[in-house]
């Protein structure tokens, strides 16, 4: 692949500067090809402006919210272990997992349907309320059951809203999606100080056996906490920001002057003006085949348009060439592999922590939170160093994301060589460090090598397979040998074929305007 000589401040509208993927013959509707161009020359032509900076902050909450609950499931296990005595314990993690993939296939396939505006404003509300729920928790099934539901909410936020910041970003400035997960590093900073405060204060000690409700109030105080900064992101996309439909999510449904008008209507937001004009869509038009018949309108043509939404249409044109299928194929096979490394890893470190840390003799409150904020500093600045690298022409989306994902697992291999406290603390920090450049780099690039109209259903593919092997770890937690660091190495394997398989993705999107 080439590189777009162009730099990111130029704007992107000619066939060279298409995606790779939608320049395979066939991958796209030649229609649909000519209107996303002149939309992204549109937005393009509007630049990034108060619009798009207000979506960025908005659009953070939801990446926050994709790190900051499972992170809160895997703080409170111990306390609500410590209370109702659990005979499966993994069971918890297993119900988060359950809903984040319900989520992720609910919202990523729906948002194709039915539009992103919706699910946009409904995810973080739905979190809000059953982490707001949980709280008051009188057993084990219960917080289970609340942690699926709230995960249903979770599990949608990463699919919709990356589609929805792609679609209004010029191509320009589509490496702020890279940056964008500096809200997901800092998610884990947060939970880990209110932790500190509320779990390190008010929980039961590990020896007590007859552990209490009032004795052990501090996991309830901390689901308060993360439910009410969830309620409070909802309550600012809500009634604070007028989100609009995805302008080429409308042209992709056929409605080209709505989507005309959400144009000029985010120029307005960013005080300027649009040239635009309904005419300039519907020239696209003339490069339909000759047989192509005029859409009918009456309630019964209505009612089968409406019905025939609900179909593989979606799923079909992201395996619609060869090499469309195969990046497809692979970078689905990416995600599953994080999917089943990451919350493996999690799973078994408990015992590593226990089986090292105590020996190194970390095993105060104090320097196991101590410890977890510092690893969870250092994920800010490997975000923003994701964002850097992914614009280097050397390095690219593809070279960052191979890179970071093999170095995480490196690290892996290495946080069990430790022999000291600082030795396990310095694993660790760079596991976690790398970590974040790869996540934030996987949820930029995965959108952008999918096209508009199939952008949700790509998205929920992927994250699907993520969420599907995420449900696999913690099965293995309940039937495997808890004290052995075999996992730990078949995690950091995981990552490192995540990363080879990288390397052989056909697409590289960096200088390439989404379509």
């Amino acid at each position: 692949m080439e590189h777009n000589p162009k730099g990111r401040n130029q704007p992107v509208s000619s066939i060279d500067d298409a995606p790779a993927a939608v320049l395979e013959e066939g991958s796209l509707d030649p229609v649909y090809e000519a209107k996303a161009k002149v939309l992204n020359k549109a937005v393009q032509d509007i630049g990034m402006g108060r619009y798009q900076w207000q979506l960025f902050i908005v659009i953070g909450f939801g990446w926050a919210m994709d790190n900051l609950f499972p992170i809160a499931t895997s703080l409170i296990l111990p306390p609500v272990k410590y209370e109702f005595r659990p005979g499966r314990a993994p069971f918890l993690p297993l119900a988060q997992n359950i809903g984040l993939l319900m989520g992720a296939l609910f919202w990523g396939f729906g948002c194709d349907i039915f539009g992103r505006r919706w699910a946009f404003n409904l995810t973080i509300g739905v979190t809000a309320v059953f982490a707001l729920v949980a709280a008051g928790s009188p057993n084990f099934a219960a917080i289970s059951i609340f942690a699926c539901f709230w995960s249903i909410g979770v599990g949608g936020n990463l699919p919709v809203d990356s589609a929805i910041f792609l679609e209004f970003l010029p191509g320009s400035h589509q490496y702020l999606l890279t940056i964008l997960s500096i809200d997901w590093a800092l998610a884990q900073v947060v939970a880990t100080v209110v932790a500190w405060g509320l779990l390190g204060n008010f929980t039961c000690d590990q020896t007590n056996k007859n552990c209490t409700k009032s004795e052990n109030i501090g996991w309830r105080y901390f689901m308060i906490a993360m439910g009410g900064i969830a309620m409070i992101m909802f309550f600012l996309r809500f009634v604070c920001f007028n989100i609009y439909e995805s302008p080429k999510y409308l042209m992709g449904k056929g409605k080209d002057a709505e989507a005309v008008k959400v144009v000029h209507e985010v120029a307005r937001r960013n005080r300027k003006a649009s040239s635009l004009t309904l005419e300039d869509l519907q020239l696209c038009n003339n490069l339909a085949g000759p047989s192509t018949a005029p859409q009918q309108s009456h309630t019964s043509a209505a009612l089968k348009r409406n019905l025939e939404k609900v179909n593989l249409t979606h799923i079909k044109s992201l395996f619609a060439t060869r090499k469309f299928a195969f990046s497809t194929s692979l970078i689905t096979l990416v995600w599953a592999f994080i999917g089943l490394g990451f919350p493996l890893y999690n799973a078994f470190i408990p015992y590593i922590q226990a089986s090292r840390g105590a020996k190194f003799g970390d095993g105060s409150t104090y320097l196991t939170y101590r410890n977890s904020l510092i690893i969870a500093v250092l994920g800010v600045p490997g975000c923003l160093l994701g964002g850097l690298l992914v614009e280097y022409p050397r390095m690219g989306r593809k070279g960052t994301l191979s890179f970071s994902t093999i170095l995480t697992g490196v690290f892996l291999f290495c946080s069990t060589t430790a022999l000291n406290s600082a030795a396990l603390l310095g694993w660790n920090c760079a596991y976690n460090f790398m970590s974040n450049i790869m996540y934030a780099v996987l949820y930029a690039y995965t959108p952008e090598i999918f096209p508009t109209k199939d952008r949700g259903t790509g998205n929920a593919i992927t994250a699907s397979a993520n969420r599907v092997f995420g449900v696999m770890a913690p099965i293995i937690a309940m039937f495997a040998d808890l004290e052995t660091a075999a996992p730990v190495y078949v995690s950091g394997a995981l990552f490192v074929a995540a990363g080879i398989c990288v390397l052989v993705l056909p697409f590289e999107s960096r200088g390439k305007a989404s379509m």
